[in-house]
């Protein structure tokens, strides 16, 4: 075999074929042209140094046997071994030459690179693998180059790339472990079992974005505000990883703080883009807060920046709403506004993060009308919709982007399930004597409802106080409102002052100030809020005994 030849497809082996033709021109014949630049040729230094041998002078299975890669050269469409060198045998062993590769080199055969030589040799194209564990425990990048004399061959150029493939490992390792740790963080900061409030049924869903993707800051909360009230909220960090999922967590925390103090939606807006702010001028998050309040049958919402909630009444119409909308949180400068959405009994709402209607190749308008579409043709449970619309949205688990999903539903009760929902109002009109009549109004009512005697006693006295409070301290109009659940009974009285009541300690000497006192004891709950419109309501509510207890 004439390494020589063979080695004339090698990169540079034209150069040196070309210099080899330019030394072969007798002198006379380079120095015809008067003025020309003589070739470039080696030089002796002094007159006792040796002359440098050119790189054609030396032989090809010499240099190849010098060669610190593995090298390996197959012939013919069977790929028989025509030569390895001493790094190839002392990584795989000796090899027997003029056996198929596929007995030669059972480690080519191992590692799927023998269809490879199949590709090189009709393609007379170099092919590269990159980073393969060979049977010796280390790695390699091959590459596979063409070279022609008869049936053609194929050269095999493998480098040792170990401690790079080890390195390449352990940063993989380390990503996976920073990942798993932002999602433990993320899932742990979500709430662990939703709120289920009376009126609502809900569902949700965090799917966080593939391996390749870092864990982004979604999430989601359900608030119950007491008076038969409920928060929906939703949000987006944005960002990646550990210090998206702790802002998430700081700015749910806060939510739920404000959420106490039972404020409108565009008011907690506000005070959360402050706190983003303080938290990291850099970071800004999308957000909606909404309020579902049985009585009104709206969902009452503030957007800063987060997608459009989207609702789905009995009919099978979906609504959108999108407007108003502020910036995103942490912006700071902008004053946020409350809107309203219906939400009647029958109806399915959902908020969702992005992650669920966001495509590279596609207009978020799209995506949003997809979701809608499939919103339009969902039914069931929360959590049979919930499950239906991230299908739909093409959503696996090597997905880009972290998804959030919160279902809500106002179901439309009817027979027996009906008779436990329960609604009653008196206006309270004229002066003292309207105290009497609420305490006659809500016996009577509580009587009708079947309410067993301590529950009753206990609601006509909550009634009594807080009309009391309302007609001392308050301003017309005024009204009682009484409400009945499968699971507790409300309270409510409203009137046309904003001054918040506030429990206190009465002295013994006091002729007031025992009303609120006396509800915040006997009830499970109580509370104040300023109502839309001006004015306050002042409600406590009651724990229904169990069926069967």
């Amino acid at each position: 075999m004439n390494f020589t030849r063979w080695s004339a497809r090698l990169p540079g082996t034209q150069r040196r074929a070309a210099a080899r033709t330019e030394h072969a021109v007798p002198a006379e014949r380079r120095g015809e042209s008067a003025g020309s630049v003589p070739a470039a040729r080696a030089e002796q230094l002094t007159d006792d140094a040796p002359p440098v041998p050119a790189l054609d002078e030396l032989p090809a299975r010499d240099v190849l046997d010098r060669v610190p890669a593995l090298v390996a050269l197959v012939h013919g469409t069977d790929h028989r071994l025509a030569y390895v060198n001493g790094a190839y045998a002392a990584a795989f062993g000796v090899r027997p030459l003029g056996a198929p590769a596929r007995e030669a080199l059972p480690e080519l055969d191992e590692l799927g690179l023998l269809p490879l030589l199949d590709q090189v040799l009709r393609s007379a194209k170099p092919r590269t693998v990159k980073s393969r564990k060979a049977l010796d425990g280390r790695s390699y990048t091959f590459t596979c180059t063409p070279v022609a004399e008869g049936d053609g061959g194929v050269l095999v150029f493998a480098t040792d790339v170990t401690d790079h493939a080890e390195a390449a490992e352990r940063l993989r390792a380390s990503e996976r472990r920073q990942r798993e740790t932002a999602v433990t963080l993320q899932r742990s900061l979500l709430p662990q079992e939703l709120e289920q409030p009376d009126d609502l049924r809900i569902a949700a869903t965090y799917q966080p974005g593939g391996t390749e993707a870092a864990v982004g800051g979604d999430w989601y909360d359900v608030i119950t505000l007491g008076g038969g009230r409920t928060a929906l909220v939703i949000g987006d960090v944005m960002g990646r990883g550990v210090r998206a999922a702790a802002v998430m967590g700081q700015l749910r925390t806060a939510v739920r703080a404000y959420a106490r103090l039972d404020l409108p939606p565009h008011e907690v807006l506000q005070l959360l883009d402050g706190l983003a702010t303080e938290i990291d001028a850099n970071q800004i998050a999308t957000c909606v807060y909404a309020i579902h309040d049985p009585n009104e049958g709206r969902l009452v919402y503030a957007s800063a920046g987060h997608l459009p909630i989207l609702v789905r009444d009995e009919s099978g119409t979906v609504l959108r709403a999108d407007e108003p909308t502020g910036p995103p949180l942490g912006t700071g400068g902008w004053m946020h506004a409350s809107g309203s959405i219906p939400l009647s009994p029958g109806s399915t709402g959902v908020l969702y993060t992005d992650g669920l209607v966001e495509r590279r190749n596609e207009d978020l308008d799209e995506g949003i009308a997809s979701l809608e579409r499939a919103l339009a043709g969902a039914t069931g449970t929360p959590q049979v919709v919930c499950d239906r619309l991230v299908r739909s949205a093409g959503v696996t688990a090597d997905h880009d982007d972290d998804v959030a999903v919160l279902v809500f539903q106002h179901p439309a009760r009817t027979g027996p399930d009906g008779e436990l929902f329960r609604n009653a109002a008196l206006e309270l009109l004229g002066g003292v004597e309207a105290a009497p009549r609420a305490r006659a109004f809500a016996s009577g009512v509580l009587t009708s409802w079947r309410f067993p005697t301590d529950l009753h006693d206990l609601g006509v006295l909550a009634a009594s106080e807080l009309v009391a409070n309302s007609l001392q301290h308050g301003s017309p109009p005024m009204r009682l409102r009484l409400r009945r659940t499968d699971r507790r009974l409300i309270v409510e009285v409203t009137d046309g002052d904003d001054h918040l009541p506030r429990r206190r300690r009465a002295e013994p000497a006091d002729e007031s100030g025992r009303g609120i006192a006396i509800v915040a004891t006997i009830a499970s709950a109580w509370g104040s809020r300023r109502t839309p419109g001006g004015g306050k309501a002042v409600w406590c509510e009651f724990a229904l005994p169990k069926a069967g207890a």
